[in-house]
């Protein structure tokens, strides 16, 4: 007997038919035997329909009053679900991140969890019954309502799994497991079988979709097994766990993620002294604006460049801040370009293996593809190039590592 903590998302609970599907997925397991923990999220497009509710009255809704409406499109699910399962005789109970309780800090929208009580789920476990629960949404110790932020379903999952001790966690959504990139990219992406809670966060920070990093995060924090899974098709999806002891047998590669929702900023003609970086990029992380890349040039006469990527979501606010540093500096020019794209090769058998690079910047350089930005980490290669030349990057990129083949090498 296992006990397992199953989150399915919007698309998965996106009508009563796909309700009644999951409650058959989750009835199989019940029969089997296993204790089962279920953390739903919205109904797809109920999160959006209520965010326009609060935009026809206010574009300034106050955040706790916008989380309490929030918190009600998980609501409907999970009681939805329970109904489904009662028809089919299975005894279940559902509760909100407040009846369980999941305590956060009172950051309204975007909250972090700080404990989580499980003596209620442990003793209806016990009983024999199904535990549904609303992702998303938790409870300050002020008693208030909270939402999680993007991605909080899943972050809801991660730390319920890592309170109960679950054996695993199972992500259940539209795609059968994580793939070595986009397959509506690259037509023959394979679904990886394992993948480490490392490869994972970097490949989720650098722009791939199908986890968000705060669970990713958590789960390797808690060592937390993750599986990502189908909820329209049977299948082993892919695991996603700690590194094992066999890294020399590791692919060089094991996936490619890219990003083209970022833009970039350079700021010319600065002194080359200390604090100068700080006072650049100081100033726009105060401004809470995310910074990526960074890459810092000296010139012959000692004047400095500095070239960073933020969000284009960002950029408006982040240009207007690095002009108003620029005149402070004394700088010679700024400009911006959005007509960026990011890429990056991510694996552990980097570790092991050189001239990983040679093979990417070759790869690029035939099909004349020009370098802008490189950044590295230990797992992890990433380049900034044009943004029309993305998709036959990321394709020259993925046959160069032989990706669609089980077994990588430098030979």
């Amino acid at each position: 007997m296992s006990l397992i903590v199953q989150k399915y998302g919007g698309t998965s609970v996106g009508s009563v038919e796909r309700i009644e599907a999951v409650a058959e997925r989750v009835a199989k397991g019940h029969a089997d035997g296993d204790q089962l923990v279920v953390v739903v999220s919205a109904m797809s497009g109920e999160t959006n329909r209520l965010l326009g509710l609060a935009a026809d009255i206010s574009d300034q809704a106050d955040l706790r009053e916008k989380d309490v409406l929030l918190s009600t499109g998980e609501q409907v699910t999970m009681a939805l679900l329970c109904i489904a399962l009662h028809k089919r005789g299975i005894s279940a109970v559902s509760y909100t991140g407040r009846q369980v309780p999941i305590l956060t800090d009172n950051s309204y929208s975007k909250a972090r969890i700080q404990e989580i009580d499980g003596t209620r789920i442990h003793a209806d476990l016990a009983c024999k019954r199904v535990v549904v629960v609303a992702g998303f949404q938790g409870v300050d110790f002020e008693d208030n309502i909270t939402t999680l932020g993007r991605g909080g379903s899943d972050t809801t999952a991660v730390a319920l799994a890592a309170s109960l001790n679950a054996d695993e966690c199972q992500i259940y959504t539209d795609v059968d497991g994580v793939y070595t990139t986009d397959p509506r990219v690259v037509n023959d992406a394979r679904r990886l079988d394992k993948i480490t809670f490392e490869e994972m966060l970097e490949m989720a920070s650098q722009g791939s979709k199908i986890l968000q990093i705060r669970s990713v995060e958590f789960a390797g924090k808690y060592n937390v097994p993750l599986r990502v899974l189908s909820s329209f098709e049977e299948g082993p999806g892919t695991l996603i766990s700690l590194e094992e002891n066999d890294s020399m047998e590791k692919p060089l590669i094991s996936g490619i993620a890219f990003n083209k929702d970022e833009a970039k900023l350079t700021i010319r003609g600065i002194p080359d002294q200390p604090g100068v970086a700080y006072k650049v990029l100081g100033a726009i992380s105060e401004a809470n604006i995310e910074i990526d890349v960074i890459v810092q040039n000296v010139a012959k006469d000692n004047s400095a460049s500095i070239t960073f990527t933020v969000s284009k979501t960002d950029l408006k606010q982040a240009e207007t801040l690095l002009r108003q540093i620029a005149v402070d500096l004394g700088a010679l020019e700024v400009d911006s370009d959005k007509y960026i794209a990011k890429v990056s090769i991510v694996g552990v058998g980097m570790r092991s293996h050189a001239g990983v690079a040679a093979i990417m910047f070759e790869a690029l350089s035939d099909e004349g593809i020009n370098i802008q930005l490189i950044t590295t980490s230990e797992i992890k290669i990433t380049v900034v190039i044009d943004e029309k030349y993305l998709e036959l990057a990321v394709r020259s990129l993925h046959a160069a590592f032989n990706m669609s083949d089980e077994k990588v090498s430098l030979e």
